[in-house]
C-alpha cells in the first residue's frame, strides 16, 4: 500500500524549504495583483483581467483538454500547520507544504488545460488569516500562471472572512475565471457560474462551446431549525442552471454549423447528491470508506440535470475516502478523494487527485475536429510514482457511457 505522505529525502532537504519561500512571495504577488484587480472592478464579481479571455480546445493532437480536480486542500497557515492521518514517523516533516508539493508533482505531470478546486480549499477553523491561507492554497496554479476555478466548501467561511468574502477573494486571484455568481439573478449561495470550452481552433466548431461545465455552491450546513446536517443546491440555483442549459443547448444546435445533439456538460460542487447512496462495489468504480454525507434531504437536482439532459459526469469532494465513480441513469456521480494533508485521510491511502479527459472526434475525410467524441477520467496518487489508477470511460458520444477498470 503507498504511504498517504511521500516525504523523499529530496522533499525534505530541498523541495520543502523552497516552497515556503514561494508560498510567501506568492501570497504577496496575489494581495498587489488583486489590488490592481479592485481598483478596475470595485465588486470583483468578473474574472481575473489576467485569465484566457476563453477556454478552448487546441488544434494539436491527440484533440484533447484536460481537467485537474482538486478537492479538500484545508490548507491553512502553510509550514506550521501539521498534517492528520500520516504515519507516526512523517509528522514531524508533514504540513501543508505537503499539500503545495503534490499540486506541483500532478500539473507537472499532467500539463491539464483547467484546475478545479472544489470545495474546502481551506480549513478555516485553523486558519489564522483567511485571505493569506487562501493565496498559499492557490499559489501554486497562480504561480504557473493555469486558468483556474473553485467553488466552495463547508468549511471555507469559518476563518475571518465571510462565505461571499471568500468567494470573492477568489474571484480576484490572478488566473482564475471563477465568478462570484450569474450577473442580473437572484440565486442563493456565492459561486454559482459556468464555463464553455469551445472547438478547437480553426475548425468550424471554433466559435461554439462544445463543453460545458457548470459550478454550483451546494451550501455549507442547513439553515432550517428542522433539517439537520449539510446544505443543498437550492431551487433557485436549479432555476439558473436550467435556464443556463437550455441556453447552451440552443446555441450548440443552431446555425451556423449547427449540430444534431446537446453538448455534453460537466457539473462541479463539493457536498454529493443523495443519490451517491445508491452504488455499491459491484456498480461503481474506486473506493468507498465513508459514509455518504449528502444533505438530510434531497433537493431534486439530480432530477433537474436528468431532465436537462446535457450533464454526463458530476464531481465532489467532501467525504475524504471516497474516490468511487458509478454511473446512475446515464450519469456518473464521482468523487475525487482528499487530497490536502491537513484533511483527514487515512495513513497509508494516498492523498489523490481526479482527471477528466475530454477528446474530440475527427473528420475523416478532411481531417478536421469536431465535436467531443469521448470522457475520461482516472486519479493520481501522491505516491513515490504518483500512480495513476482506475482509468474508465464516462460517455462516449452514441451511447450512455460505459465503464472500464485498469491499473497502472
Amino acid at each position: 500500500m503507498a504511504r498517504s505522505c511521500f516525504c523523499s529525502a529530496f522533499i525534505l532537504a530541498v523541495l520543502l524549504p523552497i516552497l515556503a519561500i514561494v508560498a510567501g512571495n506568492l501570497a504577496v504577488e496575489a494581495r498587489e495583483a488583486r489590488s490592481t484587480l479592485q481598483r478596475r472592478n470595485g465588486d470583483r464579481s468578473g474574472a481575473s483581467p489576467d485569465a484566457p479571455a476563453r477556454l478552448q480546445f487546441k488544434a494539436r493532437q491527440p484533440g484533447e483538454f484536460k481537467i485537474l480536480q482538486v478537492a479538500d486542500m484545508h490548507y491553512a497557515d502553510g509550514r506550521s500547520t501539521g498534517c492528520l492521518d500520516v504515519f507516526p514517523n512523517q509528522t514531524a516533516a508533514c504540513s501543508d507544504l505537503n499539500t503545495t508539493a503534490f499540486i506541483h508533482r500532478v500539473i507537472r505531470d499532467e500539463h491539464p488545460d483547467l484546475v478545479v478546486f472544489t470545495g474546502d480549499n481551506i480549513y478555516g477553523f485553523d486558519a489564522t488569516d483567511a485571505a493569506k491561507s487562501l493565496d498559499m492554497a492557490f499559489g501554486p496554479t497562480v504561480a504557473l500562471k493555469l486558468p483556474w476555478a473553485a467553488v466552495l466548501g463547508n468549511h471555507d467561511q469559518e476563518s475571518t472572512l465571510s462565505r461571499e468574502g471568500v468567494m470573492r477573494h477568489i474571484v480576484g486571484m490572478p488566473y482564475t475565471l471563477s465568478r462570484l455568481n450569474p450577473d442580473n439573478t437572484d440565486i442563493d449561495g456565492f459561486g454559482n457560474y459556468n464555463l464553455e470550452v469551445f472547438g478547437a481552433e480553426g475548425s468550424s466548431l471554433a466559435n461554439k462551446s462544445i463543453l460545458n461545465l457548470y459550478f454550483l455552491d451546494s451550501g455549507d450546513y442547513s439553515t432550517v431549525p428542522s433539517i439537520p446536517g449539510y446544505g443543498w443546491i437550492k431551487a433557485s440555483q436549479q432555476l439558473w442552471f436550467k435556464q443556463t442549459s437550455s441556453r447552451l443547448q440552443k446555441e450548440y444546435m443552431s446555425k451556423p454549423n449547427g449540430q444534431k445533439e446537446a453538448a455534453p456538460g460537466l457539473a462541479y460542487f463539493h457536498i454529493p447528491l443523495p443519490e451517491y447512496s445508491s452504488f455499491d462495489p459491484s456498480n461503481f468504480t474506486g473506493v468507498k470508506r465513508d459514509p455518504i454525507s449528502s444533505a438530510s434531504i434531497n433537493s431534486g437536482f439530480f432530477a433537474t440535470m436528468v431532465d436537462a439532459r446535457d450533464v454526463k459526469a458530476v464531481f465532489t469532494g467532501h467525504d475524504h475516502l471516497n474516490d468511487f465513480c458509478g454511473n446512475l441513469t446515464a450519469i456518473h456521480l464521482c468523487y475525487a478523494g482528499g487530497f490536502g494533508y491537513h484533511a483527514y485521510g487515512l495513513a497509508g491511502w494516498s492523498r489523490r487527485a481526479r482527471v477528466v479527459s475530454a477528446y474530440l472526434e475527427k473528420n475523416p475525410a478532411n481531417g478536421e475536429w469536431g465535436g467531443v467524441r469521448s470522457i475520461k477520467t482516472w486519479k493520481r496518487l501522491d505516491d513515490q510514482y504518483l500512480s495513476t489508477i482506475d482509468s474508465q470511460v464516462l460517455w462516449s458520444k452514441g451511447t450512455n457511457g460505459r465503464r472500464r477498470r485498469s491499473r497502472h
